[in-house]
């Protein structure tokens, strides 16, 4: 049971770290172009990212991104040191690519963690790829998504606007960025603070407290989306510089376009049960603004940098995932 309490705190600090390491994906836009400052920013998105708890439970009936990567591993396959060894990677690369400002997924940490630790458990036959796979496809296609349709949107927008007064447009469009950044966060919430739960789910079916993850007691969801929206409140200004500033400059006007998109990606996502990256989408997102200004307005260097760290994190996670389940299970055991 100590190892248990231990596995459901170190998932909440692990959707806490999730909350301010991606809380530069609600607020980078709406940072850069100074709509909010960063404490309004950050306490804006918070409370929106809590506020999704009530709209997957009451509205949407169901939290199905969690049951999701609950199965991304095998029953049999599953134990405590295996979830263990999972979230200790998943932490370690999550705060390794914060401490170096890189807008990595927290996402996909906590699922090639959790993969790496139960192959080194169980084998490769541990690993359900059917849903493993349809995760990986979503690592390319959730940022193209956003970036179509951002770029979309975009266009759209500017045609709509294009007879109107400059400074006009510039104050409406910094009014509808507040209600474009809402709707990102509460995509963020409740995409993201479902993962966690799906962790903490299994890790009481393993020790035999529920039969299944239809009977994860009301406080799991609830403790993932308060733990989630205070870590969103903590901000992650490393994060915000790279995502509000070095890809592209953003002006309202764009800034709606992006966290638009990115909300109707997540959304979408959401609705097929499908974990993404919060972090890829939004990326993708003001990629495809930039893009509409021309395609020297993104700066490609900064781009194929976070690629890089988005196709290396599931591999990385599930070697630190296997090498944390070996030393744990040789010292707890």
């Amino acid at each position: 049971m100590t190892l248990l309490v231990i596995i459901i705190i170190l998932a909440l600090v692990f959707d806490y770290i999730n909350g301010f390491h991606d809380a530069a994906n609600s607020i980078a836009t709406i940072v850069s172009t100074k709509v909010l400052t960063p404490f309004q920013a950050v306490v804006w998105a918070a409370f929106f990212n809590f506020a999704a708890y009530f709209i997957s439970k009451f509205i949407i009936g169901e939290f199905g991104i969690g049951n999701t990567v609950a199965k991304t591993v095998f029953q049999d396959y599953i134990n405590l040191y295996v979830i263990l060894a999972g979230l200790i990677a998943a932490i370690t690369w999550n705060l390794l690519t914060w401490w170096y400002g890189i807008p990595s997924s927290s996402s996909h940490t906590l699922i090639g963690g959790f993969g790496g630790a139960a192959i080194a458990f169980g084998g490769f036959e541990a690993v359900n790829f059917a849903i493993v796979g349809k995760i990986a496809m979503f690592i390319f296609m959730a940022p193209i998504v956003g970036m179509v349709l951002a770029s979309i949107i975009n266009i759209v927008i500017i045609n709509l606007a294009r007879n109107s007064a400059p400074s006009k447009a510039d104050n409406v469009f910094r009014k509808l960025q507040l209600v474009s950044s809402a709707a990102f966060s509460l995509g963020h919430g409740g995409n993201d603070a479902q993962k966690v739960m799906g962790i903490i789910g299994v890790a009481l079916i393993a020790q035999g407290l529920i039969p299944d993850l239809k009977h994860v007691p009301d406080w799991v969801p609830l403790a993932c989306f308060i733990s989630i929206a205070l870590g969103t409140l903590s901000g992650g200004w490393r994060i915000v510089k790279t995502m509000g500033t070095r890809i592209t400059k953003v002006t309202p006007l764009e800034g709606v376009s992006a966290e638009t998109a990115g909300a109707l990606t997540l959304y979408m996502t959401e609705w097929l049960h499908i974990p993404v990256s919060t972090t890829h989408t939004i990326t993708g997102s003001i990629i495809g603004v930039g893009l509409t200004k021309r395609v020297s307005a993104v700066k490609w260097g900064v781009t194929i940098n976070l690629l890089w760290a988005w196709i290396l994190t599931i591999p990385v996670s599930a070697f630190i995932g296997g090498v944390s389940y070996f030393i744990l299970s040789n010292i707890l055991k």
